[in-house]
């Protein structure tokens, strides 16, 4: 069984005294075992980036440019490689691995472009003979701690703002899938990045709180369930550290009367059930507005019987296995257990019967569920699609906005003005208008409000460019020596 190992200073590292299982998700069977780094490793990691810093922080923003345009190149080229990796370890399908891996490689195309990016401000004159500037520069060495459900995407997401703007970084992986990562960084070698600018350390908590606390770390950015992300947040910024925490969702899709139904039934269908529901962006309640609810329904049961699940390696498979046999068993709870808070299960996934040990579980759709049930308020991050009946467009609005969680929602409606007004009502960080999973491109920024975002910044895009520098300011004044005079008075720009 192959140890997957940390990468550090551009050569593989780790005495591996504490291991995790990699299991491959469609089999059951364990297939290798990753290190656990202690806190020396961590720091020994740490200390790659802080002395590659200073060169890399040095390097031409041409020349730093040109690594993320080789970077792209090769990640077109090896994707079919990449993407085996991503679905050995997640159970994803080979299909939505490789549109993961587009939707990374957009965040190196947004990189690619740091000599724009980076570029300051200048104002000539702003006092007699004195002229103001601004540049950006590095924060310095950067953490960058991950989630299991998009093993490239989302450190493609951090990592590529991180290391355009100068910074050097530590980056931890879920220890569920560990193996893209170490790919990456070994592609971003292969590109022209210098030994030490990216490093990959396996791990649990003992990892994590090695990166919060130590006084070299500067910033951290951190995507998964919100305790987490709350925890996180709270101990890095406490430790002085800039911090951007990405917490967990409970999208919601609103259905207006006038909607294409049959449309929104293969949206809705689409968005729940990709990877196994285990995305942050999927769709997870439905709002039926009005009397559409029972045509709805019946159409979005009509395409869950069709859909395929298996291994992600079929090329028939539209879904994969969950992650592990433990949130397979805990998602399956919230749908046995719908029933005895009073909603209707219409389609149980749990009675889906598979071949093998796989984390295999079947779609679920839940009628009549309401605010206050553990099917409504929790994050199940699983193939379970809640449906809650409101009878307006303003029911729906206050339903949503009264959710604790703001990461993503969408209005499917044929009507420009209620389109209109629900993207000025609604609280949430992205909205979609007949579109169901509204992440923005790699041009703009991802991220929602409330308890999905704790800290002032979302990820990757133009505030991941402010994020991962600091400005400074430099006020120029050349003058004639007979010019000079001492004057205490607060200085004035007249």
């Amino acid at each position: 069984m192959s140890l997957i190992r940390h990468h550090i200073d551009g050569r593989e590292a780790g005495a591996a005294e504490r291991t995790g299982p990699v299991f491959d998700p469609a089999t059951g069977v364990q297939q290798h075992e990753v290190a656990f780094a202690s806190t020396a490793e961590v720091e020994q990691a740490i200390a790659a980036a802080s002395a590659a810093l200073p060169g890399w922080r040095a390097t031409g923003l041409v020349k730093r440019a040109d690594v993320f345009f080789r970077l792209r190149q090769l990640l077109v080229e090896r994707q079919d490689e990449l993407a085996a990796i991503i679905t050995s370890q997640h159970g994803k399908v080979l299909s939505d691995a490789k549109g993961e891996i587009s939707r990374g490689i957009e965040n190196i195309e947004f990189a690619a472009g740091l000599v724009h990016l980076l570029k300051g401000e200048h104002s000539e004159q702003v006092a007699r003979g004195v002229d103001v500037h601004s540049v950006k520069q590095p924060v310095g060495v950067v953490g960058c701690i991950t989630p299991f459900n998009f093993p490239v995407m989302v450190p493609l997401w951090m990592v590529s703002s991180a290391i355009a703007c100068g910074n050097t970084v530590v980056l931890k992986p879920s220890e569920k899938d560990p193996g893209a990562s170490v790919f990456l960084a070994r592609l971003f070698e292969e590109a022209g990045l210098p030994a030490g600018v990216l490093n990959v350390v396996h791990g649990d908590k003992v990892a994590v709180d090695a990166i919060l606390d130590s006084p070299v770390m500067k910033a951290v950015s951190f995507v998964g369930s919100t305790p987490i992300a709350k925890s996180i947040y709270e101990r890095a910024s406490s430790n002085g550290k800039r911090v951007q925490a990405l917490g967990g969702a409970k999208n919601h899709m609103v259905v207006m009367p006038d909607a294409d139904l049959d449309s929104a039934a293969d949206a809705a269908v689409s968005a729940a059930y990709g990877s196994a529901g285990e995305r942050c962006m999927a769709v997870s309640v439905l709002v039926a507005v009005g009397d559409v609810a029972d045509p709805l329904i019946e159409r979005v049961a009509s395409r869950m019987a069709a859909l395929k699940i298996g291994a992600g390696t079929d090329a028939s498979s539209e879904m994969g296995p969950l992650i592990t046999r433990e949130h397979r068993d805990k998602v399956a709870s919230y749908v046995t257990g719908a029933a005895a808070e009073g909603a209707t299960v219409v389609v149980d996934g749990t009675q889906a019967e598979f071949d093998g040990d796989g984390f295999f579980i079947g779609t679920s759709l839940i009628d009549h569920v309401r605010p206050g049930m553990k099917v409504y308020e929790d994050e199940i991050f699983g193939p379970v699609l809640s449906v809650v009946r409101v009878g307006t467009y303003e029911e729906a609005v206050e339903l949503v906005n009264a959710n604790r969680f703001a990461n993503g929602v969408a209005v499917f409606t044929r009507d420009g003005r209620t389109a209109r007004q629900f993207e000025f009502d609604i609280e949430v960080g992205m909205v979609g208008v007949n579109v169901p999973i509204p992440v923005p491109i790699g041009a703009f920024s991802f991220g929602g409000w409330k308890d999905s975002l704790f800290g002032d910044s979302h990820i990757y895009g133009p505030e991941s460019i402010h994020f991962y520098t600091r400005s400074k300011v430099v006020t120029t004044r050349w003058p004639n020596p007979s010019e000079s005079q001492i004057n205490l008075g607060f200085p004035s720009n007249h």
